[in-house]
């Protein structure tokens, strides 16, 4: 196969690139990481200095594509299938692109501060920065909650870039900072995202390394 997917399938931001690659059924090997591992460690920096997955190896184009966003954008580019993650039309493209930024870093990014500040020893722990980022959350949450109030998905009825980056952000965020009742918009969303098929593959993939996410103490 001509693509190589550097990976972990307990990492929020690879879950958004695998549901590219299952919703099309594009065909990849997968190479599982283990950042505790030093040789894959290095093998990994060489393919992307900033040592972060997930990172896409494409053999027949001599490419090296990181960063989630980035890969999908190349697969729907290079490896387009049924589905379009960017919608041709430029102004519609473009609300997808900032759906996208706000998933990732309003919604995704204090996620990960508040799970992170969970492996912290009890004298590093960072109680203002988790505040802060829970605060984010419920902003995020009730914008979300707006926009998909007319059922569908992130853009409308069409499955999106925005949509891939919607699920692992509201997936793990609504363990950390609940959505609350007041919020079944944003609650039914996410039940709809995690009926597809897609979706529903990746977080069974993920359920054997569940075990590793941090809990709160």
């Amino acid at each position: 196969m001509s693509l190589t997917l550097h990976y972990h399938p307990l990492s929020s931001f690879c879950w958004k690139a695998l549901i590219a690659l299952y919703e099309n059924g594009t065909p990849f090997t997968p190479n599982l990481v283990n950042l505790g591992d030093a040789g894959e460690r290095a093998a990994l920096r060489k393919l992307w200095p900033i040592g972060k997955f997930p990172v896409l190896s494409d053999a027949a184009r001599g490419e090296t594509v990181p960063e989630s966003t980035i890969i999908i954008e190349y697969l729907d580019r290079h490896y387009p299938g049924t589905t379009r993650f960017i919608p041709d039309d430029p102004d519609t493209a473009r609300e997808t692109r900032l759906r996208d930024r706000v998933f990732d870093l309003y919604v995704h990014l204090p996620m990960q501060k508040i799970m992170l500040d969970r492996l912290r020893p009890a004298d590093a722990k960072d109680p203002h920065g988790v505040a802060e980022a829970r605060a984010q959350l419920r902003t995020s949450y009730d914008m979300i909650e707006r926009q998909v109030a007319g059922g569908g998905f992130a853009m409308g009825a069409d499955f999106t870039l925005a949509d891939c980056a919607a699920l692992p952000a509201l997936f793990y965020g609504s363990t950390v900072e609940p959505f609350g009742a007041e919020r079944p918009q944003l609650a039914a969303y996410l039940e709809r995202l995690k009926a597809r098929p897609a979706v529903a593959r990746v977080i069974a993939e993920a359920e054997p390394y569940f075990r590793m996410v941090p809990r709160e103490t």
